[in-house]
């Protein structure tokens, strides 16, 4: 059994005593833990001092804005977000993705923050390997086992983005609102992920003494109809091995607006502008969602065990648009 290093561990009451302790790299965030406790076994990352957030009240709860949005604070479990009656009816794809998320043990545990800020799920990266995420010079996916990685976005670096909550918070448009040693700040949440073709250190903008704090939604605009749609291997529980958000604006039987992010396609959720242009004015009739089921794979780069996909997300992109049309 792997043993956990040495660290020291502190529960502050209030952000600013947060971040103070967050003045080294070394020093790590607990937020539910689901995926901390397994990056300190599986050695992916080091740490000197274990910062808790449970003690800061203001990170926890949802609500309604005064614009008819939503805040949600980091520290909201993964449960709260799929049972909630406000993200239920206002924002569906939200709880549904939440829903889909790890196992009711975990949903109960895991947080909002946490879905959004965890590392890859990538046997290499995860395992003794000096891969090129960490400081190698070689991707082993590329001619290794490579059955649940990334077709589309890869270049040197085939990881996937593990969360299910990040493909819906993009569809509908959120923000994430961050505080730290250099102030407060909001960022879109699809500009949140970074791309391995972007920096390879790391998976969203956090700086080291950064906090993501709440997510903010946009209230719904009229005709707003939303879904999330996952296939794992496992029935039970498990990683996206392709999914699909849908946030989409109707005007009487046509697309006006909105937005199709993919999960498990990608080491970021995906934005799928293909499909989007496809679909957009227009009705969603067989032609059009059979145009839109080929297009959602039209750049992807699949490699030697991982080809299944693109039949995979064809599939689900046309269930999911014939789906929506009758919500």
């Amino acid at each position: 059994m792997t043993m956990l290093p040495n660290f020291s561990y502190v529960r502050p009451k209030s952000l600013d005593e947060a971040v103070r302790h967050l003045e080294s790299p070394e020093n790590r965030l607990h937020a539910g833990g689901t995926d901390l406790l397994g990056c300190l076994r599986e050695r992916v990352f080091g740490v000197a001092k274990i910062v808790s957030l449970s003690g800061i009240q203001e990170l926890k709860g949802i609500s309604e804005t005064a614009e008819g949005g939503l805040r949600i604070g980091a520290l909201a479990t993964l449960r709260e977000i799929a049972e909630s009656p406000l993200i239920r009816s206002k924002y569906p794809v939200l709880a549904q993705g939440a829903a889909e998320a790890a196992s009711p043990q975990l949903r109960n545990q895991g947080t909002l923050g946490g879905n959004l800020c965890q590392k890859p799920r990538c046997w290499y990266y995860r395992g003794d390997f000096h891969c090129l995420r960490k400081g190698g010079d070689l991707c082993y996916a590329m001619a290794g086992e490579n059955a649940f990685h990334c077709i589309l976005g890869g270049d040197a670096c085939y990881i996937v983005h593990p969360s299910d909550t990040a493909p819906a918070l993009v569809a509908l448009g959120a923000t994430v609102r961050i505080t730290g040693a250099g102030g407060p700040r909001t960022v879109p949440v699809e500009e949140f992920f970074v791309p391995p073709t972007q920096d390879l250190t790391r998976e969203t903008v956090l700086e080291h003494n950064e906090i993501l704090t709440e997510v903010l939604l946009p209230p719904p605009p009229a005709g707003l109809r939303s879904a999330y749609r996952k296939v794992r291997a496992r029935r039970s529980w498990d990683f996206a091995l392709a999914g699909v958000a849908l946030a989409l604006q109707f005007r009487g039987e046509e697309v006006a607006g909105g937005r199709v992010v993919l999960s498990g396609a990608a080491p970021i959720p995906w934005r799928s502008v293909e499909v989007e242009e496809v679909i957009l004015g227009k009705r969603l009739d067989g032609e059009t969602v059979a145009a839109a089921a080929e297009a959602v794979v039209k750049n992807a780069e699949p490699l030697a065990q991982n080809d299944y996909k693109l039949p995979l997300f064809r599939a689900i992109v046309e269930e999911e648009l014939n789906a929506i049309v009758k919500v």
